[in-house]
């Protein structure tokens, strides 16, 4: 059994070669591309990866099940466009797959960048990346769990050699941008939420509760304060926007 690589896309340019030059080895690429104007299709001819075209959509979910489900192996290697594997990372998947004990995925912790410095507060940052294509399934709503029927293994954090690396480094600006986009989105999967006084001022305090103190972003300094703070935004504009286009 070998492995297939997917990534949906849309203007991936900026990150596209180093994510294709890491899995280049691997026995399948599929990039599945919501109507790229940039130069994404161009790098993925010159890696000889397969192109399947898919509706524009603003959440990727729906792409995502699609391009899993017209992978030509069993095991999937699910990544980003800004997303890359070590030489480490891919020698493991291929012993794990072969020696699975009964799991159907796997769980990789991901190292996560904001204003040029690693943040502690969003490590392991948990995503399910590796596994075989018939037992798993994205809900197709924005930011959705997977449905896995099987058997998870979550690799140690402690083996950083073996995380998926995040090469985005997000701005304030940028991140205020998809913290709009994203709670816009997230109105649909959210409509039989009730939102109370209580929990718009409780539920982005928790939220800043969590990131700073539970998983420790005052270690990270000024970073890892603002980055609490915008989480704690992006939970508060999604209530808010549920309370607005319930009114309307």
């Amino acid at each position: 059994m070998g492995i297939s690589v997917v990534i949906n896309t849309y203007n991936a340019e900026l990150h596209f070669e180093k994510v294709l030059q890491c899995v280049q080895d691997f026995d399948e690429i599929l990039i599945c591309d919501m109507g790229s104007d940039d130069r994404t299709i161009e790098i993925a001819h010159r890696y000889n990866c397969t192109i399947l075209p898919h509706e524009k959509l603003n959440f990727v979910e729906p792409a995502r099940n699609f391009a899993i489900q017209s992978a030509k192996n069993e095991w999937v290697l699910l990544l980003d466009a800004d997303e890359i594997v070590s030489e480490d990372l891919k020698t493991f998947l291929y012993e794990y797959k072969d020696n699975v004990d009964g799991n159907v995925c796997l769980a990789i912790p991901r190292r996560n960048y904001f204003l040029g410095k690693f943040m502690r507060s969003a490590y392991p940052d948990y995503v399910y990346r590796f596994f075989r294509k018939d037992f798993i399934s994205w809900p197709e709503f924005i930011h959705s769990k997977p449905e896995i029927n099987g058997k998870t293994l979550k690799v140690n954090p402690k083996n950083l050699q073996f995380a998926i690396e995040h090469l985005a480094n997000d701005s304030v600006s940028t991140i205020l941008q998809k913290n709009n986009n994203y709670s816009t989105a997230e109105i649909t999967k959210r409509l039989g939420n009730k939102v109370t006084i209580s929990k718009l001022i409780f539920s982005p305090f928790f939220w800043f509760f969590k990131y700073y103190f539970i998983k420790k972003g005052f270690l990270d300094g000024k970073e890892g304060l603002i980055f609490a703070i915008l989480k704690s935004q992006y939970k508060f504009a999604t209530l808010a926007k549920l309370v607005e286009y319930k009114r309307k």
